[in-house]
């Protein structure tokens, strides 16, 4: 059997489990956690596929909680979006049928504007302060809406390293995306952001993006260095451009419904556990993007980067659309501004 069949039976089994204690009217959580007792396996998804870094912290964070619970508590990874996109997986947290996820940004902020404020353009212009940036306060309390908002518990902050843009056509400033089609997060942010410097965002799936600027489709992408790498993207792309504007973070998210029904004692253990996961993470990116940046440099791409250019009015343009709906933005850009 296949791990997407057994986790389709799984999901199933939890909706069973989910209707039959409604019709009792006893909570979701299974009662081994009421008493603290009891072996139990959680259920982790993210879209990122096996040996990306936010896959290789989960599995760290898996053999961690394991090891210190001596098995009480383990974790399952379900990468590449086996349990579905993050949409689904969202619907899936909120009702308890998923433990945990490991979900972008992207997707919280369009549910909840005030998280849109991390995918902020220039907030930070490097990866090593995007590595300070999502532990600074300003950040983390991003996350303490999410149980009123989403019913789920934000554990903190992962990471991409600053996202760069790959053309088919040379490009050296930003302001060359103008009447460009690119392929973007689709993030209203993004968009918008893009939609200023004059671009066409073009929305395709990720695994069409390679075939799609091969044909002339698209003549871009904006991405991470290290999904770019694995993609070589450098192998349909003339020109890389290091925008140094945005950056796309994860957080961990607990169903609400599953965390209610631990003790404290571990609570605080997968709180503790999650951070240094984390952690590593973050400075994985930070030493891995500098190694992969050299490869793209030994490759035949053009790499240019877009330091030298003036991103004010641009900054201005943005936060008079975005202040008003996300003013936490302000308070990002204070903090960023202190790194």
């Amino acid at each position: 059997m296949t791990t997407t069949s057994v986790s389709r039976r799984h999901f199933i089994q939890r909706h069973a489990m989910a209707a039959a204690a409604a019709t009792v009217g006893v909570p979701l959580a299974m009662p081994a956690f009421a008493q603290g007792t009891g072996a139990k396996e959680f259920r982790l998804g993210l879209i990122t596929p096996a040996g990306h870094s936010w896959n290789r912290a989960a599995l760290q964070f898996g053999e961690a909680l394991k090891k210190e619970t001596d098995g009480r508590l383990s974790l399952t990874v379900f990468h590449s979006g086996q349990l579905g996109n993050e949409a689904a997986m969202m619907q899936q947290l909120q009702s308890g049928a998923l433990d945990m996820g490991w979900i972008q940004a992207a997707e919280l902020g369009s549910r909840v504007s005030s998280i849109a404020a991390i995918n902020a353009p220039y907030l930070v212009r490097s990866t090593p302060a995007v590595a300070k940036l999502v532990k600074h306060p300003a950040a983390t309390k991003l996350l303490e809406v999410l149980p009123r908002e989403t019913g789920t518990i934000g554990l903190g902050w992962g990471i991409t390293g600053m996202r760069a843009v790959f053309s088919t056509k040379d490009i050296s400033v930003p302001t060359d995306l103008k009447g460009m089609k690119l392929r973007i997060n689709p993030t209203p942010v993004y968009r918008d952001f893009y939609q200023m410097l004059g671009a066409a965002p073009t929305p395709i799936p990720t695994p069409q993006v390679f075939d799609a600027m091969s044909n002339g489709q698209v003549d871009g992408l904006e991405a991470d260095i290290e999904f770019s790498w694995n993609q070589r993207f450098d192998k349909v792309a003339k020109t890389l451009l290091q925008m140094n504007a945005l950056f796309m973070p994860f957080a961990p998210l607990v169903s609400g419904r599953i965390w209610q029904g631990l003790d404290a004692k571990d609570k605080d253990l997968i709180r503790k556990l999650t951070t240094q996961s984390l952690d590593a993470q973050i400075n994985d990116i930070v030493t891995t993007e500098a190694g992969l940046i050299e490869k793209f440099k030994g490759t035949s791409i053009a790499f240019k980067t877009a330091s030298s250019f003036n991103p004010e009015a641009t900054i201005q343009e943005f936060d008079k659309l975005w202040l008003p709906k996300a003013p936490q933005i302000a308070e990002l850009r204070k903090a960023g501004a202190s790194l």
